[in-house]
């Protein structure tokens, strides 16, 4: 075994010790609260990422304060160092067992088991509390690391809305006090550049009640910031040949009938709206519409590949418990696209596709590998519900992706059962503050769509054949890369996508004349490069330093300081929100660097 293989299994068995700690520590939760509280009926208590999580049903409600009160609990259990007994019975002496004590919710978990076939299910016992449970655990409670509750949430059981809501304890747990320490102070600084605190500190975006939940309120800032990435985007896509198009967001039902769509996504659609004789739907995707549009005329191999893409608004029902500030919304605008192409052509069209979405990822400061990585999603074959059945076409399109980011050396990783029902995707994976990964940006190969709106082409010998679809997105959902923007830049945009880009700082009222006059320079430059700059004067009758200081709490990149000297000189004092200062500079000069800046976006 070499050192590297040594290394490898070492880090597994200590990972397996640290979940099995994790697990062990959310049994003794468990068993504190049932001492604090009565009535208690426990729910599922499993390990997650960083630590663990319990649900309860409870007469009363858990708050933060009485996180604490469960923590000392929990620590006279682990001092008193009792064992982790584990022990095994038939399916029915365990139904009998939790009914005497009143544990629906672990009778109904024998109950799924029992329809699985299981004939015994397995308990672990801590003290007096036994918990349905099938490990791993340490042996002894004196084992458990150092720990800590973190917060209270609700909780459907089994995740779904027709089911009780539960009260959720999340904790974590380490090894060592550092460890703990390390990530108590990570959550605090995630907690600062955590896009919804952000976001209403700087103004950005608001949510109000009589709107609706997931529908986002953007304000003059936080539209600037989505203009610029809707722009960006635009211009970069119809340089690589897409075709920007328009289409309705709602659209027939039968539209997405004949798609796939409404069955396998009738859960997270809107109900069907009857207009006189017709039932419509807001949409959840843009394909169909675009397969009517390539479907509107004959099409020639020649004009393949054909590329629609749009910024589309899309509406998903997304539940309540789901919902999280812009990153999890209900109504999206997607930089979405389909690319219509022959056999032949979809790995380059791939190829391209993911240039595309590296120099986009590039340009907004996220690096490969360090904040995002791709997840090669396979179908589940044993899925006939949910996935098109043709081995064939599903061996074709798994291997094609796989090829791809193996020939352009992408940091990539495969899940089984993560693929969109018509076909396999590569989905761009994109840490957020906490480390947690979500999907920002896809890439689907679709052989599916094209059979059921007999979409073809004719090929250079006059015979009608299908194109592949290549389903895209470069920027992903502009709400969702705002958040992460947000995060990753703490509010602290780089110039092109700040809200406002400069501020003018009079030192006295006598120089607000100069500051307009200023204004109206830096604004003509830019006007007649095709491009408003974002600037804010500073009037009020406060003292410079608090101007500076207002400027720095709005994040604006530059500040113009001007007073008597700068005026008769016809000048400018920079400072940026960093506190560098600049020193004097001629107008034309200061504009020339902005151009420069906003221009290269770095």
């Amino acid at each position: 075994m070499t050192a590297k293989d040594m290394e490898e299994l070492t880090m597994k068995e200590e990972k397996i010790n640290l979940e099995a700690m994790r697990h062990s520590t959310a049994h003794v939760m468990a068993a504190a609260v049932g001492k604090i509280f009565k009535s208690v009926k426990y729910g599922v208590g499993p390990t997650i990422e960083n630590g663990f999580y319990y649900d309860f049903d409870l007469p009363n409600q858990i708050s933060l304060e009485d996180l604490p009160k469960i923590e000392k609990v929990m620590k006279e259990i682990i001092q008193k160092d009792f064992p982790l007994n584990c022990f095994r019975l038939p399916v029915e002496d365990a139904l009998k067992l939790m009914k005497e004590k009143e544990q629906p919710y672990k009778v109904e978990l024998i109950e799924d088991l029992a329809r699985q076939g299981e004939k015994e299910v397995s308990f672990y016992q801590v003290e007096d509390f036994v918990d349905l449970c099938k490990g791993p655990h340490v042996e002894r409670a004196g084992q458990i690391g150092p720990f800590k509750l973190l917060s209270v949430a609700g909780a459907y059981w089994k995740g779904s809305e027709k089911n009780p809501m539960l009260q959720r304890i999340y904790g974590t747990a380490w090894k060592n006090e550092k460890e703990l320490q390390d990530y108590l102070n990570y959550l605090e600084e995630a907690k600062e550049r955590d896009h919804r605190k952000i976001g209403k500190e700087l103004g950005l975006f608001v949510f109000s009640d009589l709107v609706g939940k997931g529908l986002p309120l953007f304000t003059a800032k936080g539209a600037a910031i989505r203009r610029e990435l809707e722009r960006f985007v635009v211009e970069e896509e119809t340089k690589r040949s897409y075709q920007h198009v328009i289409t309705p967001p709602l659209a027939k039902v039968e539209l997405y009938k004949i798609s796939g769509h409404y069955p396998y996504y009738k859960d997270t659609m809107y109900p069907p709206m009857k207009v006189d004789e017709e039932e419509l739907i807001l949409r959840p995707m843009t394909c169909p519409h675009h397969f009517m549009l390539y479907k509107s005329q004959p099409r020639s191999y020649k004009e393949l590949p054909l590329k629609y893409a749009e910024l589309a608004h899309q509406f998903r029902y997304e539940k309540s418990g789901e919902l999280t500030g812009l990153m999890r919304v209900r109504l999206f605008c997607l930089a979405d696209a389909h690319i219509f192409a022959t056999q032949e052509q979809v790995k380059e069209v791939i190829k391209d596709v993911l240039d595309l979405i590296d120099y986009v990822s590039s340009v907004l400061g996220l690096k490969k590998g360090e904040d995002y990585r791709y997840r090669l999603s396979l179908g589940d074959r044993q899925d006939t519900q949910k996935y098109y059945k043709n081995d064939k076409a599903w061996d074709k399109a798994e291997n094609t992706l796989r090829e791809v980011l193996k020939e352009v050396k992408a940091p990539f990783f495969e899940a089984s059962g993560e693929a969109a029902f018509y076909g396999p995707k590569i989905d761009i994976q994109m840490k957020n503050v906490l480390g947690k990964e979500e999907t920002a940006f896809t890439v689907q190969y679709d052989f599916v769509q094209p059979e059921r709106f007999d979409l073809t082409y004719v090929d250079p010998e006059g015979k009608e054949k299908r194109p592949v679809v290549i389903h895209r997105s470069s920027i992903g959902a502009i709400e969702r890369v705002m958040a992460f923007l947000i995060e990753k830049y703490k509010g602290a945009f780089p110039l092109w996508l700040s809200p406002i880009q400069v501020a003018l700082i009079p030192i006295t009222d006598k120089q607000l004349p100069y500051a307009q006059n200023v204004k109206g320079q830096l604004s003509d430059h830019f006007w007649q490069r095709g491009y408003n700059l974002r600037q804010i004067t500073f009037g009020q009758n406060e003292t410079m330093q608090e101007k500076i200081r207002q400027a720095q709490l709005q994040k604006i990149p530059y500040m113009l300081i001007l007073g008597g000297r700068e005026e008769e000189a016809g000048t400018v004092s920079v400072r940026t929100r960093k506190g560098e200062n600049l020193g004097a500079m001629k107008i034309d000069e200061f504009a020339a660097r902005l151009s420069k800046e906003i221009e290269e976006k770095k």
